[in-house]
């Protein structure tokens, strides 16, 4: 019936793919990119909710810093600088040192007084720097790339360079980062793994046509996830960077598999090869994408919302690679039906020996992983998050450069922002100006607090006397106050804006200063929001993010594997293998110190749903020489022979498809990358190592003989009952159908399943 169906069909599907791949790549190119910082921040939480109510009070307002040499540019030229930035359509208004000093002097504070006022806004007491602060407008906030290069433009125009002025604020960071990571940056490193599948494919099926086929149908399948992305109104990001090489992975792997099916069956003289291929190859890749779903589908539990994306995604991805392995691959075998896959295993490892080793030192074995993952829990417990988004950029980036000038000279650019609630308490304007006093005189006095600024900034010390000269002055701030965006809701909210010094304190930061700063005032009416609450919480949501999306991946591939083993002993083995790698992986990391970001949270239940694959064909080869009456010990070495070289294999391939990731400049895809490659390789440990002497300890079940003539035969056998079942069931082993063979499986010769895994999943 397959073969029917393409023999009639396989060239409309392919043209098909050759005539809709250019409308999938136009797609997949204008997904727009937005590695906005609070789009990373949990979602959800009580933290967040009291953030976007204090946009809604004070309006979301996004800031560019611009750093200017004092020494190279006068009071008149910053002055021109800012006035033709404000001419701009995405600059609402800009800042400079003599405005706000010009505020505070028109309020009645002294020239002197003002400008000391300034120092760590913006200006510092070396006096060799000043700052110009932009707001963004609204136009502005919607095009942060063309507002952030018409900047650029004027102090281009205005023959400023790297060496007079540094540009940096939220809007540079998000546009640096929006570069780096879409898609056209990650070309180069794309293009490398197209490069090393495309060999490695040409490697085992010494096919060009036929492996420029399934590259091709690859790069169809990769686009059409990203159109699918597109229509449903998703955005690229830093970590969706990364879902490329994922789909391709996942693509070759299936296809491959069905190939090596495809080649058995010919070489066995099937009379429908292509038939025998998909029944063959259906269970197992069905099986192999349902756990890559789980471990995909449990990211959803994180409350950072591209994590959740990254999962659908990558899900999709993961369902497209299926129907387009399983799908085109046999279109591309009507054309191309004399391919013959060539083993490239690695031949040097004789597995039945290292069955015999790990069978001998199976509780010495066991010991060492105890050790060795008491030994990563100690890592573990000291891992770091670290959400920081200018860890992204790389270290040779103007705008690190540029940022690390300006937090030096001038201010953070990040802020907490205090929130002093009046609402119901009946006060007087200049009762409430006292209060704010007193507060901002807290706040100055704790460690690492550069500069306070509110409503009360701008107002004398001491206010005038008479009431005439009061009114005055109150009646100049309320004409300010729809500008600065200090007070809200009729008075009854005002906003003080704090800048950290992160290195105020040692070995704490500005999350240090928050919580200090919380003691300190817990008797004002204020409440504290802004970019660095949101990453204090978004630090603590890696964590419970990490176990719970990971714990989420291990129970549902449990309950596969349970549905399938039908053994809850038989599930804890199978399962523990591929638990201990992740955990010695993570904590290698928190032993080297290495902090964990978003992208290398969610790698522990990608990894796992991957990893599993491998174990699924081992328990196949391993039941199925049980129930021919092997004991354990001699169903591992059996299984090891079958299924041990394609495991490798597949592994090695597949983390080097991973490796290049690592080729990214973008700091999340080249972390996530190495990570992945990592898990990858240390899950040989558990399915070559930790599997085998798990289940080399269960005890041997001997099975009652049928006749007692055998039971005779078998007593007065002069050879041992291991040698006896080893030398009766290997040949019976061989004969058996074979597990679906990994992306390293590649021409092993093995005749094709007529009846797939069927000891294992009936």
């Amino acid at each position: 019936m397959i073969s029917t169906l393409y023999a009639r069909y396989y060239k409309h599907m392919l043209w098909f793919v050759a005539l809709t791949l250019p409308l999938f790549w136009y797609q997949a190119e204008s997904i727009k990119s937005n590695n906005d910082i609070e789009t990373w921040m949990p979602r959800d939480t009580g933290v967040r909710q009291i953030y976007e109510q204090f946009k809604l009070d004070f309006g979301a307002e996004e800031v560019i810093l611009i750093g200017a040499s004092a020494k190279e540019l006068s009071n008149d030229a910053i002055e021109a600088l800012a006035g033709r930035l404000e001419r701009l359509p995405g600059i609402r208004s800009c800042w400079t040192p003599g405005r706000l000093a010009y505020r505070m002097e028109a309020l009645g504070v002294s020239p002197e007084e003002a400008h000391a006022r300034l120092e760590g806004l913006l200006t510092n007491p070396d006096k060799d720097m000043v700052g110009l602060s932009a707001v963004l407008s609204e136009a502005g906030t919607k095009d942060r790339a063309g507002t952030v290069a018409q900047v650029r433009e004027v102090l281009k125009y205005c023959q400023l360079n790297s060496a007079h002025v540094a540009l940096t604020g939220a809007p540079v960071i998000v546009t640096e980062l929006d570069t780096l990571g879409n898609a056209k940056s990650g070309r180069k490193f794309f293009a490398i793994t197209l490069a090393i599948c495309l060999g490695l494919l040409y490697f085992s099926l010494r096919h060009w046509n036929l492996s420029l086929g399934i590259l091709g149908v690859t790069l169809w399948g990769i686009f059409l996830t990203q159109s699918i992305i597109a229509w449903c109104g998703g955005e690229m990001n830093f970590i969706l960077g990364s879902l490329s090489v994922l789909v391709m992975i996942f693509t070759l792997s299936i296809a491959v598999h069905f190939v090596s099916y495809y080649s058995d069956a010919v070489a066995s003289g099937e009379a429908k090869p292509l038939d025998h291929a998909f029944k063959a190859s259906f269970n197992p890749c069905f099986l192999s994408t349902l756990t890559t779903l789980l471990g995909l589908v449990s990211l959803n539990v994180s409350s950072i919302l591209p994590v959740a994306q990254f999962g659908y995604a990558a899900a999709t991805g993961a369902v497209v690679a299926m129907v387009v392995g399983l799908g085109l691959t046999p279109a591309l075998l009507m054309v191309w039906p004399d391919c013959a896959v060539k083993s490239f295993r690695i031949h040097h490892v004789d597995f039945d020996w290292w069955g015999h080793f790990v069978n001998r030192h199976r509780h010495g074995i066991l010991a060492v992983a105890t050790v060795m993952l008491c030994v990563a829990m100690v890592g573990i417990v000291r891992l770091r998050p670290d959400v920081d988004p200018v860890d992204f950029l790389p270290r040779d980036s103007q705008v690190l450069v540029d940022l690390g000038r300006v937090e030096k000279k001038l201010t953070n650019v990040d802020s907490i922002e205090g929130v002093v609630d009046f609402t119901g308490k009946n006060l007087t304007f200049v009762d409430q100006l006292q209060i704010v006093r007193e507060l901002e005189a807290v706040l100055r006095q704790q460690p690492g607090v550069r500069h306070v600024l509110s409503l009360a900034t701008f107002f004398p010390n001491e206010l005038p006397d008479g009431a005439l000269a009061t009114a005055r002055m109150f009646s100049t701030a309320r004409s300010y106050q729809g500008e600065d965006g200090l007070i809200a809701a009729d008075q009854q909210l005002w906003r003080v804006s704090i800048r950290v010094e992160d290195n105020a304190i040692v070995g704490g930061g500005a999350d240090r200063v928050l919580h200090s700063i919380q003691q300190k005032t817990a008797g004002f009416p204020v409440h504290f929001t802004g970019m660095t609450p949101l990453l204090d919480s978004a630090q603590k949501e890696i964590f419970s993010g990490f176990w719970e999306s990971f714990t989420a991946a291990v129970l549902t591939i449990s309950l596969v594997f349970l549905i399938s083993l039908r053994s809850f002993v038989g599930t804890l083995i199978a399962m523990v293998p591929n638990i201990v790698p992740i955990w010695l992986v993570f904590g290698s990391v928190g032993f080297f110190g290495m902090p964990v970001d978003i992208g290398m949270m969610m790698t522990g239940s990608i990894a796992l749903g991957i990893s599993v694959d491998c174990t699924f064909h081992f328990m196949v080869q391993y039941n199925q020489a049980v129930k021919l009456g092997a004991t354990p010990s001699e169903a591992v070495r059996i299984a090891l022979q079958h299924s041990g070289e394609p495991m490798l294999d597949s592994t090695l391939i597949s983390s080097t498809g991973m490796l290049a990731l690592c080729l990214s400049s973008f700091a999340p895809t080249a972390r996530f990358g190495c990570l992945m490659s990592a898990q990858m390789i240390a899950s040989i440990l558990g399915e070559l190592v930790f599997l085998p002497a798990l289940l080399c300890c269960l005890p041997e079940k001997r099975k009652a003989t049928n006749t007692s003539a055998a039971s005779e035969e078998s007593a007065e056998s002069s050879a041992t009952p291991g040698d006896l079942a080893h030398d009766e069931i290997e040949p019976q082993i061989h004969r058996l159908p074979a597990p679906a063979p990994h992306i390293g499986h590649i021409g092993r010769g093995a005749k094709a399943p007529r009846r797939a895994d069927s000891s294992f999943l009936n």
